[in-house]
């Protein structure tokens, strides 16, 4: 017991030193401070114990409080301040949508790295406007906010599928009324993105709205990838207190199930004879494999719901780019936006004809 417990204590040194090690020297800002920055960016922010400079908001009187909340950070309603900043090197901005895609030239246009929450913009040429931008100013570590892309499921689903054939795929991602704003580009960009994510550049084959009395909206739509069909159901016709998404894809090898990031499960394909079914000539138990999913018993990092719905590893690697200047924007950035921002524009030219 004594060599296993020297094991033990030894990778326990090992893994603590590693965390002490991992410091980040770079000066950041923050633009917006509403729910969303509050509950998911700010506890990562501080978790990684980013040198957070300043918190900017639209209001002067909220500015003034930002201090006496988060010791060490300046408060201001002036984007100016931050950006002639020059020992500011990163910029999280999360503000209102409508606002975002101002933000984010003035960001690129300082040279200063960007963190932008979704939707950056509004349209495509205002997403080809703000890459124009990045080349002309040389901004090289952008990371869009889009944080399904960062989830721990998603890097399992990836590599799975990397190996196996791909044959139809089912989405349905239901929330309650959306008066707030413009559901497609708001909430609907979340699975659209995530769906071309997976599989590549798509073409929409069919797609209808129905739109309820109460406003509430729903899309049916088809959607041709290279290699994959996908069918998908968008509504905000349905309630935020059963908010429900879930990704069906089938494969040459069997079946995956994602439900709303935090569970993946894989069910092997059922072997056939002569285009008969052997589970209806010898039933057997159906074999669910489990490939991800949080424990709830044990309150670590890795369990928490900000690191299974992607905040966590978005905003680390944002710092990580800021830190090491490894520029990975094509992977992350507004080039990745492309053929996400196509195919919105679509599905808005079709659902405004019917």
């Amino acid at each position: 017991m004594g060599y296993l417990d020297n094991i033990i204590g030894r990778y326990k040194r090992m893994r603590s030193m590693r965390e002490l090690g991992c410091v980040y020297t770079r000066q950041y800002a923050l633009v917006g401070l509403g729910s969303h920055c509050v509950s998911n960016l700010l506890p990562v922010i501080q978790y990684l114990q980013l040198p957070l400079k300043y918190i900017c908001c639209t209001s002067e009187k909220k500015a003034g409080l930002i201090s006496q909340k988060y010791r060490g950070v300046q408060g201001t309603s002036s984007l100016q301040d931050i950006l002639s900043d020059d020992t500011v090197s990163g910029v999280f901005v999360a503000a209102n949508p409508h606002a975002h895609f101002h933000i984010a030239g003035e960001v690129i246009r300082s040279g200063k790295s960007l963190f932008i929450e979704k939707p950056p913009c509004r349209d495509g040429s205002e997403l080809e406007s703000l890459t124009d931008a990045v080349k002309r100013y040389g901004t090289k570590d952008i990371v869009v906010g889009l944080q399904r892309r960062f989830a721990p499921a998603t890097r399992i689903l990836q590599k799975r599928l990397r190996g196996e054939g791909k044959r139809h795929y089912h989405y349905r991602y239901l929330t309650g009324l959306y008066p707030e704003g413009d559901a497609l580009f708001d909430l609907f960009i979340h699975p659209l993105d995530y769906v071309v994510f997976l599989f590549g550049q798509a073409k929409v084959k069919m797609a209808d709205v129905i739109i309820g009395r109460d406003g509430g909206q729903t899309l049916f739509l088809i959607l041709e990838h290279k290699d994959v069909t996908g069918m998908l159901e968008l509504s905000t016709d349905y309630s935020w207190q059963d908010a429900q998404e879930l990704l069906s894809i089938s494969t040459d090898k069997g079946q995956y199930m994602l439900d709303r990031m935090e569970k993946l499960d894989f069910s092997p394909r059922r072997s056939a004879m002569l285009g008969i079914p052997w589970e209806k000539v010898a039933p057997s138990r159906t074999v669910v494999v489990n490939l991800y999913g949080r424990n709830g018993f044990v309150p670590i990092v890795p369990n928490n719901q900000i690191v299974s719905q992607g905040f966590f590893s978005e905003i680390k690697t944002f710092a990580d780019m800021v830190e090491e200047s490894i520029g990975k924007s094509q992977k992350y950035g507004l080039e990745s936006m492309k053929a996400t921002y196509s195919l919105l524009g679509e599905i808005k030219a079709k659902i405004n004809k019917v």
